[in-house]
Parts: structure tokens; sequence; C-alpha cells
């Protein structure tokens, strides 16, 4: 991350004013319930921080906050927050009849999503704005794409652990930097006109996009969530060839060529391919290895659907009003040649 974002509240605030300084024992913050915990600005920004952390840091921050028991009990006091919020905004889905029926499950899970498709709309008339600005919602996670579902790894073992390293070797490029999903993304960013340096646009992203992201990393990071990130990776994987094929084509509708499309492109062709990896080797093998952990797959799964149906909901609505669904617009960018 380049710089530092600004609060949004006296969470955020108060995080960012302890990072700044050496490490110390933060002062108690009652992280107090807001309105709407599932895309709160200041709860989200706040809990988004203490997880980059864990992943590649923040700017002029020391590495030793990120074990400093002060600051996991106000990361605790958020994950309460927005864990209470999912127990009660995410439908539970209908159990399978037995593990071997998970990819069924996982698949009526998808099949129940009611969210307008951002996909449909992106492919058929959105303005290059708002690629623009769909490709910057995206940029929070795609430009560490896999690196919360790997949080997983060390906690399977057997054929479900075989299935995710299938699964993650090709989202790192089979060990090629140039193919890993996230250099073909940052490529995407840059062939748009965009800043593909990692974080740059943290500030305009809404607490609804931060929030997609921090429940791969609520997921990944705590070892009774296993489950739940093994559900929202075989989903995500389930949901992802076709929609990606939407937005390629807006690409090309929008004049761009290959070096703006590749992304997508190879989505398209490895997700199809992923899709039954991980609905019936990992979602479906770890329930046939832990039975137990059937219920928490398919929240997993219930989770993914509900923040990004919510996430498509604020953005189209912002677009349907003529307005930015960043927090602040984008710059302007010159059309493809």
């Amino acid at each position: 991350m380049i710089a530092l974002p600004s609060p949004r509240g006296e969470i955020s605030e108060h995080l960012l004013c302890a990072l700044t300084q050496p490490v110390h024992a933060l002062l108690a913050a009652h992280a107090s319930s807001p309105p709407d915990p599932l895309s709160d600005e200041d709860l989200h920004l706040a809990l988004y921080l203490c997880y980059e952390l864990h992943y590649r840091g923040l700017p002029g921050v020391a590495d030793e906050w990120e074990w400093e028991p002060s600051l996991l009990a106000l990361r605790r006091q958020l994950e309460a927050c927005f864990e209470s919020a999912l127990h009660a905004g995410v439908p539970r889905p209908a159990l399978p009849a037995s593990p071997e029926e998970m990819d069924l499950a996982l698949r009526a899970v998808g099949e129940a999503d009611d969210s307008p498709s951002l996909s449909r709309h992106l492919e058929r008339q959105a303005t290059l704005e708002h690629v623009l600005e769909f490709v910057a919602h995206r940029s929070a996670y795609q430009l560490k794409e896999a690196d919360p579902h790997s949080w997983a790894l060390p906690r399977l073992h057997g054929p479900p652990k075989a299935a995710l390293v299938q699964i993650q070797a090709d989202e790192y490029g089979n060990g090629v930097a140039d193919r890993m999903h996230a250099s073909l993304f940052a490529d995407t960013m840059r062939a748009l006109g965009l800043d593909a340096r990692y974080g740059t646009y943290v500030d305009r992203l809404p607490g609804a996009t931060l929030a997609t992201v921090n429940l791969m990393s609520l997921f990944g990071l705590h070892r009774r969530w296993r489950g739940a990130i093994v559900g929202h990776l075989a989903l995500f994987e389930t949901q992802s060839a076709v929609p990606n094929r939407r937005y390629a084509n807006a690409l090309r509708r929008l004049g761009y060529d290959e070096r703006a499309t590749a992304f997508f492109d190879e989505h398209v062709m490895a997700d199809a391919i992923h899709e039954s990896i991980a609905t019936v080797d990992l979602a479906g093998g770890l329930a046939r290895q832990q039975p137990e952990l059937t219920r928490d797959i398919l929240f997993g799964a219930a989770a993914l659907v509900e923040l990004n149906g919510r996430l498509a909901r604020h953005i189209l609505t912002a677009w349907e009003r003529g307005a930015t669904s960043l927090r602040a617009a984008l710059p302007a960018q010159p059309a493809a040649a």
C-alpha cells in the first residue's frame, strides 16, 4: 500500500493514529455496533487495516503491530460485530442429504441468488467510467488474488488439501510470476490507464467493497472458519466463468484488446476447470472427511452471495442515479485507441 487511507470514523481514526507511532498498548476503544455492520465505512476500514498487517503490511507501520495483543483485542471486537451481523443477515442454506451431494447444495446456494447482475450490465451497457470503477472495486481483492484462501492450506489435510493446492497453483501462475492472476489483473489495470500499485484505491472504496475482502480474511485467518473459507472459494469458482466472459466482452465492446481482457479471458478457462475440483474434491471432500463442517461450508458460500449481492446493488444504484459508486470519482481516463 503506497499510503495510509484517511479515517472514516472514531475507530479507524483511533487505529490509524496508533499505527503511525512505535508499537505500544492501544488504549481500549469500544467498537459499538453501527446501524449496518455489513457495510459500515468505519468498521470495515479499521478491520481491513488490521487484516492488511497479515498480508503485505502498511506503509510506515512497524511489522511488530501484527501481533500486538491490544490491537488483536480491538480486531476481535470488530470481528465480533461483523460476525454477529453475518449470522443475522445471511440465510442458512439447506443441508445436503449426504456429503456426496455437497456440489448440488453449493449450486443451489448460487441459484437462489436474486441479486441484480452486475456482469450483465457491464457487458451490455456500461460506460467506460463504469468499467473503470468496477475494476477499481475489484482491485482490493484481485491484486492479492488467492491469498485469503491460501490461509486454509495448513488447516486441511488429505484429498481436500490436494484439491486446494491444485486450484491455488493455477491462481499463482503455476510458478510463472507473469501468469499469476494478481499480475494479470495488474496488467489489465495498466491497460485501462489505472494505477496498478497495491492498495492505491483503498481510500476510494466504500465499506461494502471492503466488507467482501474482509469476509475472506475473517474466514481464512481463523481455523474455526476453515469450512467457511472452503465454501466461499468453492462457490466463488462456480460463479466465476460466465461473469468473467461478460467482463471481457464489455472491454472488447469499448474497444480494448487482449492486453485488457487477458485476466478475464484466463478466468473463463481456468475457473471452468476449477469448478468441479472446488465443489466435488475440495468442498465435497472436506464434508466427507469432516461432516461437522458441512454447515460452515454452506454458510461461507451464502455469505459470499449476500455480500457480493449487497455490493452489486450499491454499485448499480449509484450508476442509476448518475453518481459514482466509489467514495470519490476516479480521474478521467482516455478511451481505448
